[in-house]
């Protein structure tokens, strides 16, 4: 991997960065394809982002962090690390927040066809219960009566766990959200099983949540809930 190697701050206090390696534009911290996003240049100059990393081109890394992602918006990073004209819209963190998001709702249609994500309060509790469960998730405006007695039903698996592990538990969606980009497989409680469709939605799940920035629960507690 080729080192980091820094100009002399510029007028502006920004320092030119030469990096061949995948380092986050913003932090200027190294890190793995699962902690960061890649950005490109379209043709006519607009910054994409690259969320499956194949677009051609030169690209550049910022951390999985909607606010590092505005921060490169408004500082015009992209361009110096991009060697291009390249222009950023305004609200290109919240197009990324929609393609992180709809990368996790199709992987949570392809698990529910694999047999691996499961709806419906009663069928989630079993499942939690019994150690099938690798995450739960509920609609951001789920009853608080139904998101507790999952949460119990996490807490006892925890205790009763040689490994003393948590059952993740998110929060990402609405109903009315769900209800719209997955009409009849929204649910209000649900959770993931094991299988590579499964763990695909915990991967993309929490990838979303760090990059909005909010809590994922423990065994305790609920999840977070998205910022509006």
């Amino acid at each position: 991997m080729i080192p980091l190697r820094e100009a002399p701050d510029d007028d502006h206090g920004l320092s030119e960065i030469v990096v061949n390696d995948r380092t986050c534009i913003v932090t200027r911290e190294s890190g793995s394809p699962e902690t960061l996003i890649r950005f490109v240049a379209a043709p006519d100059g607009r910054v994409v982002p690259d969320l499956k990393r194949q677009l051609p081109g030169r690209g550049c890394w910022i951390k999985a962090e909607r606010a590092l992602v505005d921060r490169a918006v408004q500082k015009k990073l992209f361009a110096r690390a991009l060697k291009t004209e390249a222009k950023a819209d305004a609200d290109l963190g919240a197009l990324v927040d929609r393609l992180i998001a709809a990368d996790l709702v199709g992987m949570m249609n392809m698990a529910r066809k694999a047999g691996q994500f499961i709806s419906g309060a009663m069928k989630v509790d079993a499942a939690v219960r019994s150690g099938a469960a690798i995450a739960v998730f509920h609609a951001a405006d789920a009853a608080a009566d139904g998101v507790r007695k999952i949460d119990q039903a996490r807490k006892a698996w925890k205790l009763g766990s040689e490994l003393q592990e948590d059952i993740p538990s998110f929060s990402l969606f609405t109903g009315k959200e769900l209800d719209e980009v997955m009409g009849q497989n929204a649910f209000i409680h649900a959770c993931a099983l094991a299988g590579q469709a499964g763990e695909g939605v915990v991967k993309r799940a929490t990838m979303l949540k760090k990059y909005r920035g909010v809590g994922q629960s423990g065994a305790d507690g609920g999840a977070g809930r998205p910022e509006q």
